[in-house]
């Protein structure tokens, strides 16, 4: 199954980022196309962002986060306001999980299983 996934975990909170608005978006000739947007769910994910009528091509895509809406209903004054994580797809690849450890002042990603 081709899929795009994130998880985000609230390090000063040690808990899951719920209701956090991510977007996917993917680079073309004219600029970037949203492709999808949602908001982590209770445990800080979101399974799956590739919507089914999108072919995972290779390319450049990013996963923009919301961290502004987020610290703001949390009334935490954050650094970040967007975090936007970019990465690139090769041929023959079908999944992506991109996790984000995110705190008020500094964020983590890496390509996850």
């Amino acid at each position: 199954m081709k899929r795009i996934s994130t998880h985000v975990l609230d390090t000063a909170k040690g808990q899951p980022a719920k209701d956090l608005p991510v977007r996917l978006e993917r680079q073309e000739a004219q600029g970037w196309r949203q492709l999808a947007s949602a908001r982590t769910d209770q445990d800080g994910r979101c399974a799956q962002l590739l919507p089914e009528s999108e072919t995972l091509l290779p390319g450049t895509y990013r996963l923009g986060f919301d961290t502004a809406a987020y610290f703001d209903a949390h009334k935490v004054a954050g650094l970040y306001p967007r975090i936007e994580v970019t990465f690139q797809v090769h041929d023959g690849e079908q999944s992506f999980h991109i996790p984000l450890l995110l705190s008020p002042n500094s964020y983590t990603t890496y390509r996850g299983s």
